[in-house]
């Protein structure tokens, strides 16, 4: 039962999260805006935002210390994510002056799906002075982002990874996956990460490497082309896993969504503290679907759940 493992959740692997640190500024939109027009939006809120942000601060919610490499600069941007991560107990090995950092427009239409617009700050100004920053562990975990993959400091940090054979990489790619140019893609999967997928970039990925649609034998011809594990998140539907040792599917959690923003980041921070737990990917799998369940009941994508309101709300789970 998920409350029993919860109730023994306790760090066993080191964590290092790699990735942005920005502002999400949050409105509702009844619908897209469209050439010519000018549409009026309801401010909801302005978060601190980033993928690898919403994974650190899912990894410090479940009790799960990770080294922070979430590139913090100058300016009123940067201020108000280094302030708000100082309240939470959470920091950062990169720090600079060369820029401010960058925010995000998220436009949530009421269905909940979000929309966003980036501007790009000091979060992909990655050097080799920052690189060398980076722990090095044995059976460590790392995770990565797509956007930071596709940007021009990619080959700067896909080195780094090349350089780290003992760890294990979780990788998720996000929309920016269909931008992966093939020899790069290579790249890292010779690194044979865990890559995690939602339902939209598994068509992408199916569609581009001419694998199976269905998402069982798309999961199985992954493994037999990069022997590299896989995970497909299909909302409400729970998510797939494939690896070597195990496939399956693991069931949803029930959740009102309020909006999506931060669910598959929060997915992926909830895989991590099962991982660095030293759960099965299975185990880790769930965890993840009961984490992202809870972020899409609430606003913002920086509002993962503590271990003591996951038990709350699955303790007969």
């Amino acid at each position: 039962m998920l409350s029993d493992k919860l109730s023994g959740l306790s760090q066993r692997r080191p964590v290092t999260v790699i990735g942005s640190a920005v502002i999400d500024v949050i409105a509702d939109a009844y619908a897209l805006p469209w050439r010519g027009c000018d549409i009026e939006l309801q401010q909801q809120s302005v978060n601190i935002g980033g993928c690898a942000l919403n994974v650190a601060v899912a990894l410090k919610r479940l009790g799960i210390e990770a080294c922070n490499a979430l590139p913090l600069g100058q300016g009123v941007w940067a201020d108000m994510v280094r302030n708000n991560l100082q309240r939470q107990g959470i920091s950062s090995i990169i720090d600079t002056d060369k820029g401010d950092n960058g925010w995000c427009l998220a436009l949530v239409e009421p269905d909940g799906e979000r929309t966003f617009m980036s501007f790009t700050g000091v979060e992909n100004a990655w050097s080799e002075a920052w690189v060398s920053r980076l722990p090095r562990h044995r059976d460590g975990l790392v995770y990565l982002s797509g956007y930071q993959l596709t940007a021009p400091c990619a080959d700067l940090l896909i080195s780094w990874l090349e350089s780290e054979p003992e760890a294990t990489a979780l990788i998720d790619f996000g929309p920016r996956i269909a931008d992966v140019p093939a020899e790069r893609f290579a790249r890292i999967m010779a690194c044979k990460p865990i890559i995690t997928l939602n339902r939209q970039e598994a068509e992408m990925v199916a569609a581009r490497y001419q694998l199976p649609e269905q998402t069982e034998a798309l999961g199985l011809a992954w493994l037999e082309r990069w022997q590299s594990p896989l995970i497909v998140r299909q909302d409400k539907d729970g998510a797939w896993y494939f690896s070597r040792e195990i496939c399956g599917q693991a069931a949803a959690f029930p959740a009102t969504v309020v909006d999506t923003i931060g669910a598959g980041d929060s997915h992926a921070g909830g895989v991590l503290a099962g991982l660095a737990a030293g759960w099965s990917l299975e185990e880790a799998v769930g965890l993840g679907n009961a984490v992202a369940a809870w972020v899409v009941s609430h606003r913002g994508g920086d509002c993962a759940p503590t271990v003591g309101e996951l038990l709350l709300a699955h303790k007969h789970v």
